[in-house]
């Protein structure tokens, strides 16, 4: 038989965070607190709902995501329970000696990602739901061979859809190839054009895992440093002026990881240069769809007077970064030589995946997703905001990003930031080492994401930041 829930949850309403989140968050705080230990059993969800007097979809949708992080786990005709694997952060001191066992260091619980989504958001049961049709269909067969390389067609037009009516693009859908992910992309597209001794140019600091294909592919990169409105373009100018560069691999809508954007007028003359010197322009819009201001930045590839292009988007930050669904889109002689290439190391993407995620878009489902997923990230981040400026107003230069899940802070003070790196690290806080954005010399800044942490943990990491520099 179940416990009694033991704890009182306050519910708030009017916040801008979802209920279910408030009730996950709840849970977890209580289990940190040693309120439930390992072991506990919680109540079914119609009784919690009922104790809670919320909607029992609620509830459920709260449990999900608690057993989908680890915080709880479901045992079969038994119930949920804490799991069993988080006795060792919360027993005393005292028990641990008169128990003799030896206390493996806890892992970290506040990490401040590069900028990922929060998964909680993650509209999984309507994709769980789309999965499950597929297979109850009586041409379900169709699905179990083998397809297109560049994936679906369907899926192909709506992303073709999308891009010509969202981002102001005039594409088709044989110029699009749909990818396992954006790194996936990234790696076509490095094979695809360069060969062994091509330059390019990379934004400095910026994306390692790009570059890292690009010199797969057997390219030398050059760095570009970033200003405040993105990429040095006299630099560019002196590169070509010496330099046969083949590629540029830019983040112009929120430059990762600076979070800047990248002008109009930069943008122009990246676009003359690009003609001028026949070097393709690598776009890498990885966080279109989140954007707080008017309207996002429409892409250096919707510009018509481009002739060099190869334009790489994601659905991994849309809908959870597990799911590896990202896509490319390119002239058809690229898009036929990255189909060539992508029958070698894998013969198809997953259509059963794509097709689930096209119903979702057809339904509407990623757009009201997306709509609620924009407001509650707009509220964190104007959170975020008002912590830094709170705890470290006079220690840091940082802009609050129109869009993006993640600031950029670059301390004022001469430090090590590797040292306040290690510090944190210490404390059980992680932040994303500055050398992994770093092209040579370690630049002097922190990338903080903020989207998958509860205000509480926000703050406590920014307290903790605080006192270290």
């Amino acid at each position: 038989m179940l416990r009694p829930w033991p704890l009182e949850i306050q519910l708030d309403k009017k916040s801008d965070k979802a209920i279910y989140l408030q009730i996950a968050d709840a849970i977890i705080e209580a289990i940190q607190t040693g309120k439930l230990v390992s072991g506990n059993a919680l109540p079914g969800s119609r009784q919690l709902a009922e104790l809670l007097k919320v909607n029992r979809n609620t509830v459920v949708e709260a449990l999900d995501v608690l057993i989908a992080e680890g915080w709880l786990v479901t045992i079969d005709r038994k119930g949920t329970f804490v799991t069993e694997s988080l006795s060792q952060i919360h027993h005393s001191t005292e028990n641990k000696k008169e128990q003799n066992i030896t206390i493996e260091e806890p892992k970290s619980f506040l990490v401040f990602d590069d900028g990922l989504p929060d998964s909680r958001l993650a509209p999984m049961n309507d994709l769980a739901r789309a999965y499950r049709e597929l297979f109850s269909r009586k041409s379900r067969w169709q699905i179990m061979g083998y397809s297109n390389e560049l994936g679906n067609l369907d899926f192909r037009k709506s992303i073709a859809q999308m891009l010509n009516f969202k981002r102001g693009m005039s594409i088709s859908h044989d110029q699009i190839c749909i990818t396992r992910g954006s790194q996936m992309a990234m790696y076509l597209a490095s094979h695809c054009i360069l060969k062994s001794g091509d330059f390019v140019l990379v934004e400095n600091p910026g994306y390692k895992p790009a570059w890292e294909a690009f010199e797969n592919a057997g390219a030398t990169l050059l760095p570009v440093n970033v200003e405040s409105d993105g990429l040095d373009i006299d630099q560019v100018e002196k590169y070509l002026q010496h330099k046969n560069i083949k590629a540029i691999y830019v983040t112009p809508h929120h430059q990762f990881p600076t979070t800047v954007t990248l002008s109009l007028k930069k943008r122009l003359k990246l676009i003359e240069l690009s003609n001028q010197y026949n070097f393709t322009i690598i776009e890498d819009d990885y966080d279109n769809e989140f954007h707080f201001g008017q309207r996002p930045i429409l892409p250096i590839s919707s510009y018509s007077g481009l002739k060099n292009y190869i334009y790489i988007g994601t659905f991994s930050k849309i809908v959870a970064p597990a799911l590896r669904i990202g896509y490319l889109a390119s002239s058809n002689e690229n898009i036929q030589k990255i189909g060539n290439h992508r029958k070698i190391i894998d013969v198809q993407g997953d259509n059963i995946m794509e097709e689930a995620i096209l119903n979702l878009i057809n339904e509407g489902k990623i757009k009201r997703h997306l709509k609620k997923a924009n407001l509650v990230y707009k509220s964190k981040r104007d959170f975020f905001d008002s912590l830094l400026n709170q705890y470290l107003q006079h220690k840091i230069v940082f802009t609050k990003p129109e869009g993006g899940l993640a600031f950029w802070i670059v301390p004022k003070a001469e430090i090590n930031v590797l040292e306040i790196f290690e510090k944190l690290k210490s404390q059980g806080i992680r932040i994303m080492s500055s050398d992994r954005f770093s092209f040579d010399e370690t630049i002097k800044g922190f990338r903080l994401g903020y989207a998958s942490l509860s205000e509480k943990q926000m703050e406590e990491g920014i307290k903790a930041l605080s006192k270290l520099l």
